[in-house]
């Protein structure tokens, strides 16, 4: 379950994350048009620490043909209790198959781990995304202000495990 190289789809590869990438990845949360407006409060102050990274299945979505190695998208994997946490996908590359990319590994990585199911509590303009790649919905989070003053939908993905 701790490849360094784990899924690869076009020209893009999923690696985990490691304590260096702490800032790209809080960077792309703060900075995600889907945080503006009235959600901004939510991310404004949030950091991904080198200490979440080390503690969570947390792994990156690499541009394999970008020198740099630009973080393309990112998720983060609970296991007790089993949550995806976080989820986070580039504005300028949405739409690329980049978040379903992270949702497969993120799949794998649970089964890999003996879990049969995985929570989320999406943010609301999400909830359509998380559908589209098999999560069912289960109810509703409700409003934690301040930060969050809204309910936002809960959904799980179910996580058979294969034959052996």
């Amino acid at each position: 379950m701790q490849s360094s190289i784990a899924s690869v789809r076009g020209g893009t590869f999923v690696r985990r994350a490691v304590a260096r990438d702490a800032k790209r990845l809080t960077r792309l949360v703060r900075g995600s048009r889907a945080y503006e407006g009235q959600y901004a409060a939510m991310v404004s102050g949030y950091r991904v620490g080198p200490d979440y990274i080390e503690n969570h299945q947390v792994f990156v979505a690499v541009d394999a043909d970008d020198v740099s190695g630009r973080v393309l998208g990112f998720y983060a994997l609970v296991l007790v209790p089993p949550e995806l946490d976080l989820l986070f996908v580039q504005d300028g590359t949405q739409g690329r198959g980049i978040g379903r990319l992270l949702v497969d590994h993120m799949k794998t990585q649970a089964r890999a781990a003996g879990l049969d199911r995985v929570r989320v509590v999406s943010h609301p303009p999400a909830e359509g995304f998380y559908r589209s790649v098999g999560a069912l919905p289960t109810g509703t989070a409700p409003a934690s202000p301040p930060a969050v003053a809204w309910a936002r939908p809960e959904l799980e993905f179910l996580i058979p495990q294969l034959p052996t």
